[in-house]
């Protein structure tokens, strides 16, 4: 029995070819994302921006926010906000920061004793100190993580390929944070997670591209670089297409099914997975026809003498 090919052997689809109309979406995603990351800005989690979250589980029946909020609203606590997860009486409460160590046990305090028939079961506090110190954690990891990728793919193949990937690596990363802040989804720690994750998936596409090309410039040493590009792509758009979509499912499965807590996670890969398969094959890719690193033909570059 032939094993089944959702790709045909011959297909020969002119990414390269595309790569102008390509470079021209990349970018404009990439300054809007800039953009809308200065205003509107992201809307930080209680993680980032500090407070007090509050787990409850209502023990007599389905939880009733309306009622829920009206109660919480008039303890003058400042902005909070509910949210149902999980089952009908899984609810999420979210309350500003409080200032100092008193006025937040306090507040607490008068939570717990205005919801009565509900049981408490995880209470959070991160004080506004705290998230400046996890934004900032958060960039420095993002950014050294893009920067050990580069390193990784440099010595894995050669420099042009290391700048490639790290163009590539950083647009997902943009893209994501633009997503956030057009969308308003809440950004937290297991958003950062996320990223990190995008970060990693997206380089392991690009890798494998990547090992065909050099594979591909080893086998034709005088075809033509798009065209030799192209075939390469095309080789493995069928690895390419299984690996995206059977982790698309997956992660699918996460955003309808798993609940508002790990909600930011979710759509962060969804959006990840995409952009990650998309920048594989239409911007790391056709960056290397401008960079051109040296073929098996090619001696390397002599250095200048001094």
């Amino acid at each position: 029995m032939r094993p089944i090919a959702f790709v045909p052997a011959n297909t020969n689809v002119a990414f390269i070819r595309q790569r102008f109309i390509a470079f021209a979406i990349s970018a404009a995603l990439s300054v809007a994302s800039v953009v809308l990351f200065f205003a509107p800005g992201l809307n930080y989690g209680i993680d980032f921006r500090g407070g007090i979250l509050m787990e409850v589980r209502s023990t007599q029946g389905p939880a009733d926010l309306a009622e829920m909020r009206a109660k919480l609203s008039g303890l003058g606590l400042g902005s909070v906000s509910l949210q149902d997860f999980g089952s009908a009486n899984d609810v999420l409460i979210r309350i500003e920061a409080q200032g100092d160590e008193r006025r937040t046990n306090a507040a607490v305090l008068k939570v717990r004793q205005e919801m009565t028939g509900f049981d408490f079961r995880r209470v959070e506090v991160v004080g506004p100190k705290v998230g400046g110190e996890l934004i900032e954690a958060g960039a420095i990891a993002s950014i050294l993580a893009m920067l050990g990728i580069a390193i990784y793919v440099w010595f894995r193949f050669e420099w042009q390929f290391g700048v490639a990937a790290l163009i590539a690596t950083f647009h997902d990363v943009v893209t994501t944070i633009g997503l956030f802040a057009i969308a308003q989804i809440e950004f937290n720690l297991s958003t950062v997670a996320a990223i990190l994750t995008i970060a990693g998936y997206s380089i392991n596409d690009t890798v494998v591209v990547f090992d065909r090309i050099r594979e591909t410039m080893r086998k034709y040493k005088t075809m033509e670089f798009s065209e030799l590009m192209n075939r390469a792509i095309n080789d493995t758009l069928s690895r390419t297409i299984l690996t995206s979509g059977t982790t698309m499912l997956a992660v699918l499965a996460l955003v309808i099914f798993g609940g508002e807590v790990i909600r930011s996670f979710s759509v962060a890969m969804v959006w990840g997975i995409f952009i990650g398969t998309y920048s594989s094959i239409f911007l790391a890719a056709p960056l290397l026809l401008y960079m051109r690193p040296p073929r098996p033909t090619e001696p390397p570059a002599a250095k200048p003498t001094p």
